[in-house]
């Protein structure tokens, strides 16, 4: 039992040591976040309220929030409660931060401008940053689970970009509703039920203890939940008979009994109870002005007494969130109705909340109070609340009289809830369309909407089982539909890997005559098939991206539109069109960046972060990989959130950390069905192959690259595209395991079908390395140059590495070491800029061997950078050029105190003591 201030807190030493560290580092700089998380009246909010406390007596600056039921709907509701004692510091933000912080909650100055979430959520980072100079802080938030989706994105964002800020996030949720963006954002603390010794002592503090078999009644009820033992301890104490009643479920029994004071209660207090539930806002007058004249301030002294509420100067909160739900459920339907018209007709000057309150007293179905919701949405969007926006439309939906109306709001709700980037909620608002109308434009962008919102999951047959038949429907009356359906319809295509999806679009697509815009054709031509359709696609490719060429520094990519930009990048990478695929996602992420789409950004950031990698930039493909993934997990795409960490795994296990690849492999393919995304099950066997081919494990390198093609009589690829790439480590590791024959079926099997079509340069190498690796000693030279000849090969500098090093192995066995020693210098240079140990460790092996003595690492290059992370290393690139740490801070969404905390730990890795030296420290990008 811990005694803290008047209070009491029994069983949680455990939780109260970890929230006292918390606090602890706090006041030594020292940043932090922690979701703390829980069934109702698991004591979540009591140790909340500790920890405030530990803060306090320390020094420490205490912000708080609490989300509500209500206002999860208002847009950036919550975080207007927490930053509101310190607005009028917005003043002395940046201007574009200040705009943006400032028009979410309606407080600009009337200037029209564009909603940016990352500015918002950037001026809000370093408002607190600002408020922390002056001491650290502490943000405790209560009931996470009902913040409005602005808010937890704002807090999302703050978790991921603490460090170097004096300032500890506190956060409590349900556990069974934790909020998809701090999901894997920030440290979970689970609260557990008290151990019955605990609960037994919990008891014994109460007023009135029970005892006997109403004791074991209560700790038989209460299951060990707090908040249950506190209140079941009371029922048995106003009526002992309650302890002999039959077992009821826990929710119910418990919001019988909060709701049991208020017969008790006068019938003022009652109803200022009901109207503060039904307010669900903590503000006193507005509920005071709603009752009117039948109660006074006064009135609420009962209440409190019976300790279901607190009243602080202008406000009131509920002692739990479940009391007000009994207060609300106790009330009768014409209670409710009146209360929440009341409510409506004191908000005059807050038309979202009236909305919703009009909405919540209409009886059945009500247009008006449908189009008032509408509008809400309309500015809801505006503000980018896109989140917000979906609900109000959603419920303007169900109050609409007219079903086609109806069906109308949804499309728009799920298009919003797409653009929020969350693809369950999509698909429940587009699966409900169908029911309403046979509107055939209706029901054809539902089906859209509903194939998007599984594209970005798993389940990319469920996706196609909607776009297909859309897109095969409108053929002849609607072909630029059916294109639009198409284009949709590649990517879970590509990804699935199944045949017989990629076949249903290819032939479809032929049906369909020639349009203004290709654009669509030519990402189903090169994502379904781009060996066969190389020649067609590339030639569609150069008419739709006209200056491909253009001189350094020009950016002609930037007057494309977004749709067009993110199509041609992803055509260019799958055909191996590697730096257009760069220059093109770049410039869509670049627009991206300033647009509330996580879903877009999260799919965007993960090709360009696969193009980058196959680059050779991999410090950059890091960086990307890490955005694609924090978006992701917020939105749940569940194909990034795994996708990223496979990829994340590949670069660790060419580096030679290959127990954390392993891990992370693990961690990010647990619960999903491979066989159904071959294009993540191949990735995943190379980023294990690799594992094992670094740590020289070549037998079982060979099972997993082997893995990637079908045991048939004459193998097929596992994944179409992905898939070819991984050939050459294949044959290499069989010709160390003596399994040359296997592979040479492979291989013979690849190169007959790779001949029905026409191959990149770079999977001309692969396959000329895999032919040199089986040859004939006679032969293999042949194909050795082959490999090396083409100099597009240099776009792919790992690989084009890995033949160097093969040839000059080769070389030197029939002692020609004098012509392997450039081969073998010019693969050092690429692994050591890679920084990939065992490829490096092999080749001065090799270079040692062919009598030459490798010189050490340059300072400041490789070794060096590779201890900086993605993050640091654009810092220390921006500062090089010039760029303050505001202007620093402005370019990639942190405060310029973070800024300066990571360039304090990155001057000591690059050897340097000065800003004015980092420009000499730092190698060009892709270098």
């Amino acid at each position: 039992m811990t005694p803290l201030g008047d209070e009491w807190i029994v069983g949680r030493d455990h939780e109260l040591a970890l929230l006292s560290r918390l606090v602890d580092a706090l006041t030594t700089g020292r940043s932090g976040a922690l979701l703390m998380t829980g069934g109702p009246g698991a004591g979540k909010s009591a140790l909340l309220e500790a920890a405030a406390r530990m803060a306090r007596r320390s020094g420490v600056r205490v912000l708080r929030c609490r989300g509500s039921e209500g206002e999860s709907g208002l847009p950036f509701a919550g975080l207007h409660q927490l930053l509101r004692p310190f607005l009028d510091l917005a003043e002395g933000l940046p201007a574009r931060q200040r705009a943006a912080l400032l028009g979410v909650f309606g407080l600009d100055d009337g200037t029209p401008t564009v909603s940016d979430p990352l500015l918002t959520s950037l001026g809000a980072l370093t408002l607190l940053s600002d408020v922390a100079e002056h001491g650290p802080l502490l943000l405790v938030i209560d009931d996470t689970h009902w913040l409005d989706l602005g808010t937890l994105d704002v807090l999302a964002f703050m978790a991921r970009r603490l460090e170097g800020e004096p300032v500890a996030l506190l956060l409590a949720a349900r556990d069974t509703a934790v909020p998809a963006q701090l999901d894997r954002q920030v440290d979970r603390l689970t609260i557990e039920p008290l151990d019955p010794a605990a609960a037994g002592r919990l008891l014994d503090h109460q007023p009135r203890p029970p005892a006997g078999r109403a004791r074991s009644r209560v700790l038989e009820q209460a299951a060990g939940v707090p908040l249950a033992l506190v209140e079941l301890a009371r029922a048995v104490a106003r009526d002992p008979a309650a302890a002999h009643e039959d077992a009821l479920p826990l929710t119910d029994r418990l919001e019988a009994i909060f709701a049991a004071d208020l017969p008790e209660l006068p019938p003022a207090t009652r109803e200022l109870l009901l109207f503060a539930a039904a307010a669900e806002s903590a503000e006193l007058p507005v509920i005071l002005s709603a009752v009117g004249d039948r109660a006074t301030p006064d009135d609420w002294l009962p209440a409190e007494r019976a300790g279901l509420v607190r009243v602080d100067a202008d406000r009131v909160r509920f002692r739990h969130p479940l009391i007000r739900s009994a207060v609300y459920r106790a009330a009768t339907y014409t209670e409710r109705h009146t209360a929440h018209r009341a409510l409506a007709d004191v908000l005059v000057g807050d038309p979202d909340r009236r909305a919703w309150h009009h909405a919540a007293a209409a009886s059945g179905v009500d247009e008006e109070a449908a189009r008032e919701l509408d509008d809400s949405a309309a500015r809801a969007q505006r503000r980018g609340g896109y989140a917000a926006a979906a609900t109000a439309l959603e419920r303007a939906a169900r109050l609409s009289p007219d079903p086609t109306v109806r069906a109308g709001r949804l499309v728009r709700a799920a298009t919003m809830a797409m653009y929020a980037g969350h693809p369950r909620w999509v698909g429940e608002l587009s699966a409900q369309v169908a029911t309403l109308t046979d509107e055939p434009a209706l029901l054809a962008e539902a089906s859209l909407r509903a194939g998007w919102a599984l594209a970005v999951t798993t389940r990319f047959a469920g996706s196609l089982g909607f776009l297909l038949p859309v897109a095969e429907a409108a053929v002849d009356e609607d072909p630029v539909l059916t294109l639009d359906a198409l284009a949709t319809a590649t990517t879970p295509a590509y990804n699935s890997g199944a045949p017989e999806h990629r076949e249903k679009i290819l032939r479809i697509a032929e049906r369909v005559p020639p349009q203004e815009d290709e654009i669509g054709r030519l990402w189903a031509l090169a994502g379904c098939d781009p060996v066969r359709n190389r020649a067609r696609a590339l030639a569609m490719f150069a008419r739709a991206w006209t200056d491909p060429l253009a001189e350094p520094g020009a950016r002609p990519e930037l007057d494309l539109p977004l749709a067009r930009m993110v199509v041609l990048g992803g055509t260019a990478w799958v055909l191996d069109e590697t730096a257009e695929a760069i220059r093109l996602l770049g410039a869509a992420m670049d627009h991206l960046r300033r647009s509330p789409t996580s879903g877009a950004n999260a799919t965007v950031a993960q090709a360009l972060a696969l193009a980058l990698y196959e680059s050779g930039s991999w410090t950059e493909a890091r960086a990307a990989l890490d955005e694609a993934y924090g978006l992701a997990a917020e939105g749940g795409l569940e194909n990034v959130v795994v996708g990223a960490p496979v990829l994340r795994a590949t670069l660790l296990a060419l580096r030679g950390d290959t127990e954390e690849a392993r891990a992370a492999v693990q961690r990010a393919v647990h619960g999903i069905d491979l066989p159904s995304c071959r294009s993540l099950q191949v990735r995943t066997h190379y980023a294990l192959g690799a594992a094992a081919l670094a740590e020289g494990d070549h037998a079982a390198a060979y099972d997993r690259f082997r893995a990637v093609y079908t045991r048939q009589p004459e193998p097929e690829p596992l994944h179409f595209h992905a898939s070819d790439y991984y050939l050459a480590d294949l044959v290499a590791a069989a010709v160390r395991t003596g399994r040359a024959e296997d592979a040479r079926l492979v291989l013979d099997t690849t190169r007959r079908r790779l001949a029905e079509g026409e191959t990149s340069a770079r999977l001309t190498a692969i396959v000329h390395r895999a032919d040199a690796l089986l040859a004939e000693p006679d032969d293999a030279e042949r194909h050795f140059t082959a490999a090396l000849a083409d100099p597009a090969g240099d776009r792919w500098p790992f690989e084009r590495a890995q033949v160097r090093l093969d040839y000059a192995e080769w070389l030197r066995r029939r002692r020609r070491a004098v012509e392997a020693r450039p081969l073998l210098a010019a693969a050092l240079e690429v692994f050591e800029r890679l920084g990939t140990r065992p490829w490096t460790d092999r080749t001065r092996a090799e270079l040692r061997a062919a009598g030459v003595t490798p010189a050490s690492p340059p300072a400041g290059s490789a070794d060096s950078l590779a201890e900086l992370t993605p993050q640091q290393l654009q810092i220390a690139r921006l500062a090089a050029a010039g760029l303050t740490n505001r202007e620093i801070g402005e370019r990639i969404f942190l405060s310029p105190r973070t800024v300066g905390f990571h360039l304090y730990r990155i001057f000591p890795k690059l050897g340097i003591t000065s800003r004015a030296q980092l420009r000499d420290a730092l190698p060009e990008p892709g270098e």
